[in-house]
């Protein structure tokens, strides 16, 4: 699978549209549009750093949704 493609499916994942996800890892818009479209390459280690934020923060959001659950059952 090319670059462009898997950071289109890794964006794709997170339900965010292309605005949203670069206002979130802070990357310019115009940057991200050029390796969607496959006019400049990504560079594979920034996708999978942009992979392992996004899994963490799903593990974080999971766990907090448990500690919440866990929290209302105690009392």
């Amino acid at each position: 699978m090319e670059a462009k493609d898997e950071l289109r499916k890794l964006r794709e994942s997170t339900g965010m549209n292309r605005k949203e996800f670069c206002e979130y890892f802070e990357i310019p818009y115009m940057t991200e549009t050029d390796w969607e479209l496959g006019n400049r390459r990504v560079p594979q280690y920034l996708l999978r750093l942009m992979a392992y934020k996004i899994e963490i923060e799903k593990l974080a959001d999971k766990k907090r949704e448990n500690d919440k659950g866990d929290n209302v059952a105690d009392k």
